[in-house]
């Protein structure tokens, strides 16, 4: 077993280094044909990699959820002069079903942008990095030791900044993966030293040993490392108040979008508190830390969502949104439904940046004001993203309605009796119940803009190449052949290579169909976690009835004027909302501002006082050379008399002073 997951992990890193060093292999030739053969060939050595480690995933996971005990096996011991390091594998039920997530998301990611990127020239190193984002996150669920673990969890940040900028030339995108490594290495700090905390309490980092040490720690050691450990979540989940890198990350191709969404990244903050729930549940008081960020993440992010015009955005915050529903599952004591809701997320949240890929590829803008319509010509993608708007609400039969009610009732539950205070349990509760309704409104108004009204899209000429995957400003009535693009592999408009607005490729469609299966069937199977995933009758109903009232209330506004953004009726709230609270000015204001005025004046001190002073002792030489240049002018009259006046001022000088 141990060996069949080490293979799991193994085979999307050797994909990653057979395709940064041999896509080019032999002659490493550059431009058209040459282009083309390197991206078929380096589309093959990531995929079938990544078809062999989802086959072994999914073989490991059968037979770890049939019965088979947890397996764990150390392949080798770094000594350290103090805590060795266990270099050791894990495979229980809870990793073996999220790496299955991982590799079929991976793999659907990696068919897709065969098409999605189709010409780019950079497509081979992009490739290669999804494959070690793979492999990275992969090691992460299987890591038996918390500092092998830290290590997938950094490649993971190195290999966002390196995806989330692919289109490097747009100051836009490079700045937006400036920032999410930036601030997800924030919350790193603190995460490295709530592992320092746990293994020198524990006097071991393997993660069996800190579990079960932790009776024997003081709360007071228990309380520091979890929240320590709660601020790397926060970065790499995106929850309050390290959140903000995540919808500046649209910014990157839609893959990459779907990649970070639904299987990497911001889902090993949640893995990681699900893995290790023992230790944060001796901490009441992360717990109701945990519990507060989950409501003011979950619910600010739905609104935030009801706002915005760009349809990666809206997924984006909705991501945020559903991530805090999963920490509250875990802040309420639930483990089994936050990874329940994990999974089914990280399905139909995937499945809707996927199409969403579809529709963005299609009509060359991100903004929903520029579709509208679509629904007759994009039929499959409609019906894909439909299931997968279905299952963001909630809404019976789709996996989403299982997993949220089983959300729902472990919050409703921890009311009465649970890990939380009465105060942040009342608060994650209600916070919860005005998030389904809110959700239920801003997917439905996502899906009517963007499948139904009249077509505001006009298909592209062919000189048209806008950057498709970015998430900042855009102007839908601006003349696309005019834009600015400095590198031209960026994904061409399927409306301008078609002639009109027709589906994807195969390649981007099939994907998307094989996704919308378990998004439609997941909630039956109960994955192993929350029981069998029966219905609480109670709570199911108040939750489809929210989410019922939410997309009613949209839809009323919506067929009013089927032109108009039904947002329009947030009035004076519309702005703060599409800001997203100002969270963003707040930190430019209290951080940005400060850091770049401190960097100023550091600049301009060491212009001024630490060059300066070098600066001015070499004119202060050179005045001094110049000087005694003077004397060094050849005239041997005024050397032999210098010489006689000094033999005069000697004698003088005997003389008065005896």
């Amino acid at each position: 077993m141990i060996a069949v997951t080490a293979a799991v992990i193994l085979l999307p890193f050797l994909a990653a280094v057979a395709g940064l060093l041999g896509s080019r292999f032999p002659r490493g030739a550059r431009g058209g044909a040459a282009d083309l053969a390197a991206n078929r060939r380096a589309a093959l050595v990531a995929i079938v990699p990544a078809v062999l480690s989802m086959l072994l995933a999914l073989w490991t996971a059968y037979v770890s959820l049939t019965g088979a005990d947890v397996s764990t096996g150390t392949l080798d011991v770094i000594p350290t002069g103090s805590l060795p390091i266990s270099v050791g594998l894990l495979v229980d039920p809870l990793a073996a079903s999220v790496a299955v997530l991982v590799t079929v998301v991976a793999l659907a990611v990696q068919v897709y942008s065969v098409g999605y990127l189709a010409g780019d020239r950079r497509y081979p190193s992009y490739s290669a990095f999804i494959s070690l984002f793979t492999s990275a996150m992969l090691l992460v669920v299987h890591a038996a030791d918390l500092l092998v673990l830290y290590v997938g969890w950094e490649v993971m940040g190195l290999c966002s900044y390196l995806l989330i900028g692919h289109w490097w030339e747009d100051r836009a995108n490079s700045r937006a993966a400036v920032k999410a490594f930036l601030v997800t290495r924030i919350g790193d700090v603190g995460f490295l030293f709530g592992i320092f905390v746990l293994g020198t309490a524990a006097g071991s980092f393997r993660i069996a040993d800190v579990i079960a040490k932790v009776p024997q720690m003081s709360s007071g050691t228990v309380v520091t490392a979890t929240l320590l450990l709660l601020a790397g979540v926060a970065g790499k989940s995106a929850q309050v108040p390290l959140h903000t890198w995540l919808p500046d990350a649209m910014a990157g191709p839609t893959p990459i979008s779907a990649l970070i969404h639904a299987a990497t990244m911001v889902a090993a903050g949640i893995f990681l508190v699900a893995r290790l729930h023992p230790v944060f549940a001796g901490a009441g008081p992360t717990l109701d830390v945990l519990a507060v960020v989950a409501a003011l993440g979950m619910l600010g992010a739905a609104l935030a969502a009801l706002a915005q015009d760009d349809l990666k955005r809206v997924l984006a915050y909705s991501t945020i949104s559903q991530l805090a529903y999963m920490a509250g599952a875990l802040a309420a004591g639930a483990d089994g439904a936050a990874i329940l809701h994990l999974i089914t997320h990280g399905a139909f949240k995937a499945l809707l940046f996927l199409c969403a890929g579809i529709v963005i590829h299609t009509v060359g803008s991100n903004l929903m004001s520029a579709m509208g319509g679509l629904r007759g010509r994009l039929p499959v993608t409609f019906v894909a993203m439909t299931v997968g708007f279905a299952a963001l609400m909630g809404l019976p039969p789709v996996s989403g309605f299982f997993s949220k009610d089983e959300v729902l009732l472990s919050m409703e539950r921890a009311l009465a009796a649970g890990p939380l205070t009465d105060a942040a349990a009342l608060l994650l509760y209600g916070c919860a119940l005005a998030t389904v309704a809110v959700t239920g409104a801003y997917a439905t108004r996502a899906w009517l803009r963007t499948f139904f009204g009249e077509r505001r899209a006009v298909p592209l000429p062919e000189s048209a190449t806008p950057h498709t995957g970015l998430s900042g400003p855009a102007t839908p009535h601006a003349d696309p052949s005019k834009s600015a693009t400095p590198y031209t592999g960026v994904p061409e408009p399927i409306a301008s290579r078609t002639g009109g607005l027709r589906e994807a490729p195969a390649s981007m469609l099939w994907p998307v169909i094989v996704l919308a299966v378990p998004t439609l069937l997941l909630g039956f199977t109960g994955v192993g976690f929350a029981g069998a995933a029966d219905v609480h009758w109670g709570t199911a109903a108040l939750s489809v009835l929210l989410a019922l009232l939410g997309a009613a209330a949209v839809y009323v506004v919506w067929r009013g004027a089927p032109l108009a953004d039904p947002a329009r009726v947030l009035g004076p709230f519309r702005v703060p909302f599409e800001r997203a609270f100002y969270v963003d000015s707040l930190y430019r204001a209290l951080f940005v501002l400060p850091v770049l005025h401190l960097a100023r004046l550091v600049a301009r001190t060491d212009d001024r006082v630490i060059d300066g002073a070098v600066r001015g002792s070499g004119r202060a030489t050179l005045s001094l050379s110049g000087l005694v240049r003077l004397t060094q002018n050849g005239n041997a009259q005024l050397y032999v008399t210098a010489v006689l006046a000094g033999v005069l001022l000697l004698a003088v000088g005997a003389v008065a002073l005896g």
